[in-house]
């Protein structure tokens, strides 16, 4: 399948995908499973391209991005991080600077670029 240009192309395409999607995955045809597959792929791309998210612009945004991605709660986080909870929240609340150490265990255990939290 080809990849999608334009809206109109999505919203057919996902017209498209709910149409076999409504006929339940045991009544598809393996060329109609290997066309949903294909058609979401198309759609996932193009969905990346169009609706894109900023990435945080503050130390603190890219901490708690990080910790969604890690799917870690905010005690984890201390633990990873070798901060206690206290210190990680007044940082995350801005109530409190993060400090070289701080600075230092987001660079090493959740890899942000380290210009970005010099900048």
């Amino acid at each position: 399948m080809k990849a999608i240009k334009t809206e109109a192309e999505y919203k057919k395409t996902m017209s498209e995908i709910l149409r076999l999607m409504n006929k339940g995955e045991a009544a598809l045809s393996k060329i109609e499973s290997e066309k949903l597959r294909s058609m979401a792929l198309v759609a996932q791309a193009y969905e990346k391209s169009i609706y894109t998210v900023p990435l945080p612009t503050t130390v603190e945004g890219m901490i708690e991005l990080r910790m969604y991605e890690m799917k870690l709660k905010q005690k984890e986080l201390a633990k990873l991080m070798g901060v206690t909870e206290p210190k990680l929240s007044q940082i995350l609340s801005g109530k409190r600077d993060p400090d070289v150490q701080f600075l230092k265990a987001a660079y090493q255990k959740l890899h942000i670029d380290p210009a970005f939290l010099l900048g």
